[in-house]
């Protein structure tokens, strides 16, 4: 994958639905050595206070939307655009762009990397990075998935259902997939399917 500034290294991409295990395969991988970007952590860079992007999300949907020091409330940004199709695109085409320049930017600060892991949950869903050298999906049975997501985050079944159902299905997501690792079973087995693509990665792109 190439940005703007010229050559950079292999991007591969790891998503994967709410609680499909993508920090546990991204974590192994960084001690590894591997570079990892996470769009979730930009997400929150963008939009920091004094950046042009806050300033865009506050001309786009009002000062209601800052907390009381000055960043943004994003519970209540939450709320704003939860259920509402129209709102929840405008504020996709405020951050998305900035999102992927700054995921971008940090890939051409790279030096020397066989290859970088760029995290992106909704990668299906934003269509982002559609020039990525390779997409890893973690796949868990959409049960399972709800399970895990009931117990970390102390949701009712109803809350957490929602949240899935608001997600790119696991067929989508798949269907994405270059490379595919099954998180169904414990720490030990994802890890050794996290090594062994790593060591196809660094064949691959050697």
């Amino acid at each position: 994958m190439s940005g703007p500034a010229g050559p950079s290294p292999p991007v591969v991409i790891l998503t994967g639905g709410i609680a499909s295990g993508k920090s546990a395969v991204s974590e192994h991988l960084a001690k590894q050595g591997v570079p990892v970007i996470d769009t979730d952590v930009l997400a929150r860079e963008v939009v920091a206070p004094a950046t042009p992007g806050l300033a865009a999300v506050v001309r786009a949907f009002g000062p209601q939307v800052l907390a009381a020091d000055g960043s943004l409330d994003r519970a209540r940004m939450r709320r704003l655009v939860f259920g509402d199709e129209e709102a929840r695109r405008r504020l996709e085409s405020l951050l998305h762009p900035r999102i992927e320049a700054a995921a971008r930017q940090r890939i051409q600060s790279l030096d020397d990397a066989p290859y970088c892991l760029l995290v992106v949950p909704l990668l299906v869903e934003t269509g982002l990075f559609a020039d990525a050298d390779c997409v890893v999906v973690v796949d868990v049975p959409e049960q399972l998935q709800l399970e895990r997501l009931t117990q970390r985050d102390q949701l009712d079944e109803t809350a957490a259902r929602r949240i899935l159902n608001s997600q790119a299905s696991r067929e989508q997501r798949l269907a994405r997939a270059d490379e595919v690792i099954d998180n169904q079973a414990g720490l030990e087995q994802l890890q050794a399917q996290v090594d062994s693509l790593h060591h196809r990665l660094l064949t691959r792109f050697r």
